[in-house]
């Protein structure tokens, strides 16, 4: 610790006894799926009176508006906090970062001398084509008809032979110049990985902020600053491997997080808590503005009505949709707002650079497993396993959910979030011996179409799920018939075997079965609908 170089008391603050600069790092952080809060705490020894602590080393980026100071050990004053006119740090590089510096300056200049040889290497082989072409061209020229026939032995002679040491060297300089450029991409490679590595290093030169803070002792003391502010330059994202045994049906997913940050600085050795709220989306509960609806005797009223009504609901809507969209949050296992994970030992991410992966543990539930057939769009079923989140903790929605059947990897997509005690599946992909098949037997629609002009349609279908596997499978198909919110258009129809659910999921007109399929067998469903609608009308 030392007191602040002496340029400082030109700086417009209070005539105090000592200036302090103290040099900080971050030393934990909670992050949030978008943002973090960003703690460093700085250890200070100063004598009795008033003084200043001053930190010179915050992040440009810091937004300073929501600084927060705490001081443990004296009387806290007031702080100023700016972000221009910063007195400068230290230049002194690290024997790391220089090491850096200097494998990546090796490595540039390595790559521009091989560039070089590949370069002299292509003209010896554009030297050999040239003497080809002067050799092609000599054979051709004037006064060779001329020649006897041993002069033109001898001159064919030599150009055969010249043009085939000028082919030959050619070739070989293009072979060198290949395997050159072969060596070149390890080099560009290699180089591109020092590049890497210095980058996570030379954040640290970047400008920074400045904060002052004025304390009092009554005698000599020793104390923490504890400077607190928020940044939505970090966050993180869940990850998860969910694996399924199919012969236990047991489920588990091994959750992961993946933190990055760029605040500008690196984080060394930071204690970092991960929880699921959301300060970055809505944080308020959205409005509700009154709805008037008015009739009206004639059409050109209407008309005229709709229009103003219509500019009137645009206006109230965008009202209302100046508040952020409503985002459902699950209930925290926790303190019933949140979930908060805090990772043991400390973590080390550089600025714009590291992606860390961190381990939050397995979670484990049983799942029913069942073959859901969707004949209308695929060939096979899949494998879906249905299960209640009975773990005690939310699934946070996730784009990085990889899948495992019985240890077998069998694709990657996003995850839903999934509320504690809520029911949910998944699908741990196709079963290639469950065949689909969806055949229309007979199409009645007047003139072929999207838009007929006949009064009557009907569709017969036949679906047929066929079992190629050595044992029962439990199948929920799915498929759908139309259905009318108009009086006029009269929708009827029928299945054999009779749907056992309707409007599956509160999809309209959607239908599914249930059915055990043992192995060998086929199960076929007949459905079929009637659509009418009065004449001179037309039906899209």
């Amino acid at each position: 610790m030392r007191a602040f170089p002496l340029f400082l008391a030109a700086l417009p603050f209070p005539a105090l006894a000592d200036d302090f600069a103290l040099s900080s790092d971050v030393s934990t952080v909670t992050l949030y799926p978008q943002g973090a809060t960003i703690t460093r705490e700085v250890p200070y020894t100063i004598p009795a009176g008033q003084h200043q602590l001053i930190l010179t080393d915050l992040p440009r980026s810091t937004p300073l508006a929501s600084v927060r100071v705490q001081v443990l050990g004296a009387k806290l004053g007031s702080v100023t906090a700016r972000d221009d006119f910063v007195p400068p740090r230290s230049t002194e590089e690290t024997a790391e970062l220089q090491g850096a510096r200097a494998e990546v300056e090796r490595l540039e200049a390595a790559l521009r001398t091989a560039e070089g040889e590949i370069a002299s290497i292509r003209l010896e082989a554009e030297a050999a084509q040239a003497r080809v072409g002067f050799l092609e061209k000599l054979g051709e020229g004037e006064g060779v008809a001329e020649l006897d026939v041993t002069a033109l032995r001898d001159l064919s002679s030599m150009i055969g032979e010249e043009t085939l040491s000028a082919l030959r060297s050619a070739h070989e300089a293009e072979r060198r110049a290949e395997e050159a450029t072969l060596a070149l991409k390890d080099l560009s490679k290699e180089l591109e990985d020092a590049r890497k590595a210095l980058s996570a290093l030379v954040p640290e030169e970047e400008e920074r902020a400045f904060l002052a803070v004025s304390v009092t002792a009554e005698a000599e003391t020793e104390g923490v600053l504890t400077v607190t502010y928020n940044t939505a330059d970090a966050g993180w994202q869940p990850v998860y491997d969910v694996r399924l045994a199919r012969d236990t049906g047991v489920m588990q997913l091994e959750r992961g997080a993946y933190v990055s940050q760029y605040t500008g600085e690196n984080w060394e050795n930071a204690t970092l808590t991960l929880s699921t709220v959301r300060p970055s989306e809505q944080t308020v509960p959205s409005d509700v503005w009154p709805w008037l609806r008015r009739i009206y005797e004639s059409d050109v009223q209407v008309r005229g009505s709709v229009q103003s009504l219509e500019a009137f609901a645009d206006h109230a809507e965008g009202r209302v949709l100046a508040e952020p969209i409503a985002v459902e949050e699950a209930e925290a296992s926790f303190d019933g707002l949140s979930v908060t994970y805090i990772y043991p030992g400390a973590v080390s991410v550089a600025s714009g650079a590291d992606r860390v992966r961190l381990a939050l543990g397995v979670l484990e539930t049983k799942a029913n497993l069942v073959a859901q057939a969707v004949p209308l769009s695929d060939q096979t079923a899949f494998l879906m396993a249905e299960f209640t989140n009975d773990m005690g903790e939310l699934l946070l929605p996730s784009a990085e959910a990889s899948f495992y059947l019985d240890g077998r990897f069998v694709g990657q997509r996003a995850l839903q979030l999934v509320a504690a005690g809520a029911e949910a599946e998944v699908s741990f992909g196709p079963i290639d011996g469950l065949r689909l098949t969806r055949t229309v037997l007979d199409r009645n629609e007047g003139d072929r179409g999207v838009i007929t002009k006949s009064n009557e349609m009907t569709e017969d279908v036949r679906i047929e799920v066929e079992n190629l596997t050595g044992q029962v499978w439990p199948v929920r198909l799915i498929d759908r018939v139309p259905y009318s919110e108009q009086e006029d258009l009269e929708i009827n129809w029928q299945a054999q075997p009779k749907a056992a659910e309707t409007d599956l999921d509160g999809k309209r007109g959607v239908v599914a079965w249930t059915f055990d399929l043992p192995a060998g067998e086929t199960q076929s469903v007949k459905l079929s609908h009637t659509i009418e609608w009065p004449d001179g009308m037309f039906l899209q």
